[in-house]
């Protein structure tokens, strides 16, 4: 049997769980208040912490879900994006459009990983 790990727990989750060499993040958002872009560079600097954590990093990421309160910020998110991830490591990619939990979150990113 394969052990099931879980790190960074906060209220009443687990911000990663790992099982069978696949490591699975929960959604990951920003501070409400601050553009897409910027909104976007928190949510990536803190995928980069988690990954970091369960000893893996961004061109590990098998698939990404990218929700976005206004899809017409998809174009701003993108370019984010872009810097960040290397395109010879680019995932498989989902997004939608979607009310956040708080008013003011712009995107929010939910991330499978191989360790």
């Amino acid at each position: 049997m394969t052990d099931i790990k879980r790190f960074d727990f906060d209220t009443r989750i687990h911000h990663g769980v790992s099982h069978n060499g696949t490591l699975y993040l929960t959604g990951q958002v920003a501070e409400p208040g601050q553009s897409a872009a910027d909104q976007m560079r928190e949510v990536l600097g803190k995928i980069d912490d988690l990954l970091a954590k369960a000893g893996t990093d961004k061109t590990r990421i098998l698939h990404v879900q990218m929700w976005l309160d206004d899809v017409r910020d998809f174009a701003e998110v993108n370019e984010v994006w872009d810097a960040w991830m290397p395109m010879e490591h680019a995932p498989a990619r989902s997004s939608g459009q979607g009310r956040m939990a708080k008013p003011g979150m712009l995107v929010e990113l939910i991330v499978t990983a191989a360790l």
